[in-house]
């Protein structure tokens, strides 16, 4: 069972990033749900929350979209609903009607993509596809949120009567508005609204001579407002009408409430169905945002978060377009404790806080920002200690209160959990105070708990040492400038550089010198001591990568080299055959030279038939009768030698194109004008330009014209000024 405390929340910021993710939700029960996720209790619910993340984040990059998920909180509504003969108002139908097509649609999207999100089709599942609520819904009110006139035949005869009345009420003003104002007994204003009613604007003086209700006056007492006796008659019918009206409407809305009222449950699981999906989605925004991948969750007793990063702290950094440094952090059975030493400032208390809130947000469902080789298994505990925790309200000093939070973890520590204590064994003498840190780190060094803590205390960098399944670790410093690199380095402690920080932040030599000869000798020999071989690591680590991207180097020419000789090697064989092949031609080509010109002088055909034949059997004779087996190498090997130089043709003009396509100083373009003679640029033709339309031009030929772009043609001749 998983059981993680409000303290650790607080200690390693979980809040903040459910406050991130809760800003990012689309609905307010959307964002009040992220601010309530806690680490989940049981492997299985966590293993289904991070598939759906990871399947929701997986929808960003396909073609199939997740639809909006968006709806207006009922909240009210199924409260009234709960209570007994209640009804509620029009407006609350129109949510419902919302909410339930919203979930219908998400149902039949997942359900029909369910190979591609599998988690979030088995959530789907769960909730019950239903049109009965949208039909009865659809049936009373419009889309607008009004009662159709419809819903019943009484409200459809009453609103029928009612415009009826209306058209009788517009009427019979109208007429008194005309007979009035011939009269002159009215205002310029002419009417005016009184309690909703239509009423005349009559001059004061003429009040009595208007029949009618007098139904208020203006400020000045110079306007008496009078709804004519005709319109009073009917409008006192209307407003019986409208009264019956909104008596039906209520009975409908009544009856309406009973209908869905049974669906109270559903309605209730279908907003709850909603706003999971707003929460999820959420996680998988901020997975976008952190670059979150999910981890590899294994049940070896190991953690290996590669190239990870502190969400909180990479966010921050990236808005300010600052640097993010990753730790890379392995913690398994044969190397459960880390103890990270060194100077402050250093970056050691976010490299403990980065295993622990990523560690939280995987147990919580959220996908972490980690290399994808990650791995980790999940811890039933993990207890925290950092920063400085007096407690005001109990009176409590920090070491009070640190020895307090030790008892605590001594009774819930075990092989299921995992501590992160910042600054182990502070707030008390640092002989006392690490000799109790010691005995601590033992204790939990033996009930084979995995942790990582923070120290200064040179006992505990010992006991680390000592320990076979614990190894010391350092955040490394530049020796010369004493910044730190953020980078943290496994098997070796790291030096406080007490006095060479203080020297670098103004303190005097003299102070620093006499506060040396204060302590103990061996206590700053054997510090000095860690410091030097932490400067020495650091040399050693910029050496062995210089060694390696030297060795990367001269492998690489290495191998070019050896290829080259190669290629260099074909090519002289091929020169030589070639060359041979040559000579051989050259000296038949003499002998035929040499008969050609014998003939020539004496035109004896004898001679001349014998000197050829002579010549072949001579060359016939130096040929040997091949076998199969040679033929077909001779063929193969002239295959083999047209192929060589058909690499030697490529590679030539392979250096005609580079050098085709080395910058030229173009000569400037010759402006092309009305009646120039032209061609294009690869042809032969010339004729001449007749017009130029939107960078077309229209050149005739003779015979015929063509339209080209102006960009393909040159100047042949310039048209010559008269």
């Amino acid at each position: 069972m998983i059981s993680i405390t409000e303290k650790t929340l607080q200690d390693l910021q979980f809040p903040t990033v459910l406050e991130t993710i809760s800003a990012i939700c689309n609905t307010d029960l959307g964002k009040q749900k992220a601010l309530e996720i806690t680490p989940f209790k049981d492997q299985e619910s966590l293993m289904e929350s991070l598939m759906q993340t990871s399947e929701y984040v997986s929808s960003f990059e396909n073609n199939n979209a997740i639809p909006n998920h968006g709806f207006d909180a009922i909240t009210h509504e199924i409260k009234f609903l709960a209570i007994e003969d209640s009804f509620l108002e029009v407006g609350s139908f129109r949510k419902i009607a919302t909410l339930s097509s919203t979930v219908n649609f998400l149902l039949l999207y997942f359900k029909k993509f369910a190979d591609y999100y599998p988690n979030l089709h088995n959530r789907a599942q769960k909730v019950a596809y239903t049109k009965d609520i949208l039909t009865q819904i659809d049936s009373i009110v419009d889309k607008y949120g009004e009662i159709k006139d419809n819903a019943s035949p009484l409200l459809l005869d009453i609103r029928r009567n009612i415009n009826m009345v209306r058209g009788k009420v517009n009427q019979s003003f109208g007429s008194a508005l005309t007979q009035y104002n011939g009269l002159g007994y009215l205002d310029d204003i002419k009417e005016s609204f009184v309690q909703n009613r239509r009423v005349l604007a009559v001059l004061a003086m003429y009040r009595r001579k208007v029949k009618g209700s007098i139904m208020g006056s203006s400020k000045t007492g110079s306007i008496a407002y009078i709804e004519p006796e005709a319109t009073l008659k009917y409008s006192r019918e209307l407003s019986n009408l409208e009264y019956e009206e909104a008596e039906e409407i209520t009975r409908i809305l009544k009856t309406l409430s009973n209908s869905i009222r049974p669906y109270l449950p559903l309605l209730i699981e279908y907003q709850d169905f909603l706003s999971t999906i707003d929460v999820i989605a959420a996680k998988a925004k901020y997975a976008n945002k952190i670059n979150g991948i999910l981890p590899q969750i294994t049940t070896n007793r190991r953690l290996y978060f590669r190239d990870a990063y502190h969400p909180i702290l990479y966010l921050n950094n990236k808005q300010k377009k600052e640097i993010t440094h990753p730790q890379t952090i392995e913690l398994q059975q044969e190397n459960r404790i880390i103890v990270i030493s060194g100077p402050n400032a250093g970056g050691k208390t976010i490299s403990l806080k980065t295993v622990g809130l990523l560690q939280l947000m995987l147990q919580s469902g959220m996908l972490i920002p980690v290399h994808e080789r990650s791995e980790t298994f999940l811890f039933d505990r993990i207890l925290t200690d950092i920063g400085d925790n007096q407690s005001i309200e109990n009176h409590l000093s920090t070491y009070s209160y640190r020895l307090k939070n030790m008892n605590y973890f001594l009774k819930k520590c075990n092989a299921k959990t995992m501590f992160l204590i910042d600054e182990f064994g502070t707030g008390s003498d640092p002989e006392l105070g690490g000799a109790l840190a010691e005995i601590f780190l033992e204790e939990f060094y033996h009930r084979e708990a995995f942790g990582i803590i923070t120290t200064h205390y040179s006992n505990l960098k010992i006991l680390a040492n000592e320990l076979p399944f614990a190894t010391n670790a350092n955040m490394l410093f530049d020796e010369k400038t004493l910044e730190p690199m953020y980078k943290l380095v496994l098997g070796q402690a790291g030096s406080s550089f007490t006095f060479e920080v203080a020297l670098k932040n103004g303190i005097p030599f003299s102070l620093t010198n006499r506060a040396k000869k204060k302590i103990e000798v061996g206590k700053v020999r054997f510090d000095k001591t860690i410091a030097t071989l932490q400067k020495e690591r650091s040399k050693m680590e910029k050496t062995s990568q210089t060694l390696k991207e030297e060795e990367t180097k001269a492998r690489e020419e290495g191998k070019k080299m050896e290829t080259i000789n190669t290629r260099i090697k074909q090519k002289l064989e091929s020169y030589q055959e070639l060359y041979d092949s040559n000579q051989k031609t050259i000296y038949i080509g003499q002998k035929i030279e040499d008969i050609a010109e014998k003939y020539f002088n004496n035109k004896n055909k004898k001679d001349l038939i014998g000197e050829f034949l002579k010549i072949i059997e001579i060359e016939n004779s130096k040929r040997k009768i091949a076998t199969p087996k040679q033929v077909k190498a001779i063929v193969a090997k002239k295959k083999e030698i047209i192929q060589e130089a058909e690499v030697l043709v490529e590679e030539i003009r392979k250096e005609k194109k580079e050098k085709k396509h080395q910058p030229i100083l173009e000569k400037p373009k010759a402006i092309i004008r009305l009646g120039d003679r032209v061609r294009m640029l690869e042809g032969k033709a010339v004729g001449t330009l007749e017009a130029i339309e939107k960078n077309k031009a229209t050149v005739n030929y003779g015979i015929f014209t063509s339209k080209v772009s102006m960009d393909q043609l040159e100047l042949v001749e310039a048209i010559k000024k008269k």
